[in-house]
C-alpha cells in the first residue's frame, strides 16, 4: 500500500509532456504559443522546448532550443542535404544528446506542470526516423506523455485531403503508441463540425466523396471503412490558436489522456523496464560465474562486493538514467568519441543548465576550430 501511494504521489508531481505534431503550416507553433500564454495566465508557467531547427523566429520564449545546439544549415553543407534532409538529420544529431534534455526536465519537474514540445513540419521525423522514436520513448518512460496532432481545418474541407490527414494521424498513433488528441486548428476560419460529422457518420462522408470524380476517391472510400475503428476512440477538439477559443475543451481532453496514460501506458513501460533490469541482472550473474571459474574463490568474494556496490548505484539513478545510459556511465569518454562537427558553438551559458553540457560544448568548439583551420 505504501509503495502504491508513493507511486501515485510521484505520478501526480511529474509534469505532463505535450508533444505537438502536425503538417507544415497547420499552426503548431502558434498553438504552442497560445498554450504558453494560457498557462502563464493561469499562473502555471510551462517548460517549453523547441525542436524545429529551421524556424526563423519563435513567438514564445523556449527553455531549450535546438537551434542553440545544432545549426541545420551547417548540417546541410556538411552532409550535402536539402532542407528536409537537413532538418531530419539535425533532429537525429540532437536525439543523441536527449538524455541531457531529460535531466533538465527532471530538475524543473516541481516548478512546471506542463512541458510543451514544438516540432518541425517534417512529420516523417516521427513516422519513420529514429530520432522520433528516441524522443517519444525517452519522454514516455519517465513522464506522462500525450501526442497532440494539429490539423488545418480550413484545408481539410475536401474529403480526400481530410482522409490524408487522418492517415497521417493514424500512422503517428500506432508509431508512438501514446495517448492521442487531434486538434482541429483554425476554427476561426471555418467550424470543425463538418469534420466531426464525417468521422461519426460514414454515410455523410460517402455523400461528400460522391462529389469527387478522381480515382483517389475510390481509395478514400475504402480507407474510410478501415479507419472507422480508429475514429471511435479518437479524442477530437476544435481550437483557434489566433483567437484562443477551445482551450478549455483541450485541457479537459488532455486530462483524460493523462488518465489513459496512467491506466494503460505506464504499466506497459514499467513492465518493459523490469524486463530490461532482469536481463541486465542475468547477464551480470553470468559474468560473475565466469569470474568465479577464472579467478577462484578469493577473488570471487571481492567481485561480488564490487557488483553489489554497482547495483546500488544503478538503483539510485532516476528513470531517464536507467533508460539512456546505453551501458556506460563514463560520459566524458562518450563525449570525446561523439561526432559533433555540426554543432553550433555560439551557445549562451543560460541556454544550458549543467556543467557537463558546457564542458561538452567547449571540447567540441576546439575540435571544430582545428577542423576549420587544418594549417594551424
Amino acid at each position: 500500500m505504501a509503495a502504491a501511494a508513493a507511486s501515485g504521489a510521484e505520478a501526480a508531481s511529474a509534469p505532463v509532456c505535450v508533444l505537438v505534431l502536425g503538417m507544415a503550416g497547420s499552426g503548431k507553433t502558434t498553438f504552442v504559443q497560445r498554450l504558453a500564454v494560457h498557462l502563464h495566465g493561469q499562473r502555471c508557467p510551462p517548460y517549453v522546448i523547441n525542436l524545429d531547427p529551421a524556424v526563423h523566429d519563435l513567438p514564445f520564449p523556449a527553455n531549450i532550443d535546438i537551434r542553440d545546439t545544432v545549426k541545420y544549415k551547417e548540417v546541410m553543407k556538411q552532409y550535402g542535404l536539402g532542407p528536409n534532409g537537413g532538418i531530419v538529420t539535425s533532429l537525429n544529431l540532437f536525439a543523441t544528446r536527449f538524455d541531457q534534455v531529460m535531466k533538465f526536465i527532471e530538475k524543473r519537474q516541481n516548478a512546471s506542470k506542463y512541458v510543451l514540445i514544438d516540432t518541425p513540419g517534417q512529420i516523417e521525423v516521427f513516422t519513420w526516423s529514429a530520432s522520433g522514436a528516441i524522443i517519444t520513448e525517452a519522454l514516455a518512460s519517465s513522464f506522462p506523455s500525450v501526442v497532440v496532432y494539429v490539423m488545418d481545418t480550413s484545408r481539410s474541407t475536401n474529403p480526400v485531403t481530410f482522409m490524408s490527414n487522418m492517415l497521417y494521424a493514424c500512422s503517428i498513433l500506432y508509431k508512438t503508441k501514446l495517448p492521442f488528441i487531434v486538434v482541429m486548428n483554425k476554427t476561426d476560419i471555418i467550424d470543425h463540425s463538418f469534420a466531426v460529422e464525417w468521422m461519426q457518420d460514414f454515410e455523410t462522408f460517402q455523400d461528400a466523396l460522391n462529389q469527387e470524380t478522381s480515382y483517389v476517391s475510390n481509395l478514400t472510400r475504402s480507407m474510410s471503412l478501415v479507419l472507422d475503428e480508429f475514429y471511435s476512440s479518437l479524442k477530437v477538439v476544435g481550437v483557434s490558436s489566433v483567437v484562443g477559443t477551445g482551450l478549455d475543451d483541450f485541457f479537459v481532453q488532455l486530462s483524460k489522456a493523462v488518465d489513459e496514460y496512467e491506466r494503460e501506458y505506464r504499466p506497459e513501460y514499467e513492465r518493459l523496464r523490469k524486463t530490461l533490469e532482469e536481463a541486465q541482472n542475468e547477464q551480470k550473474k553470468e559474468q560473475l560465474e565466469h569470474l568465479r571459474k577464472d579467478m577462484g574463490s578469493v577473488s570471487f568474494v571481492s567481485c561480488i562486493a564490487i557488483s553489489v556496490q554497482g547495483s546500488d548505484d544503478a538503483s539510485a539513478m532516476g528513470p531517464s538514467e536507467l533508460i539512456l545510459t546505453r551501458g556506460t556511465l563514463d560520459e566524458e569518454e562518450e563525449e570525446r568519441e561523439s561526432d559533433t562537427d555540426d554543432i553550433d558553438h555560439e551557445v549562451t551559458e543560460e541556454s544550458h543548465e549543467e556543467p557537463a553540457f558546457r564542458n561538452f560544448m567547449q571540447e567540441t568548439r576546439m575540435k571544430y576550430q582545428r577542423s576549420s583551420n587544418p594549417n594551424e
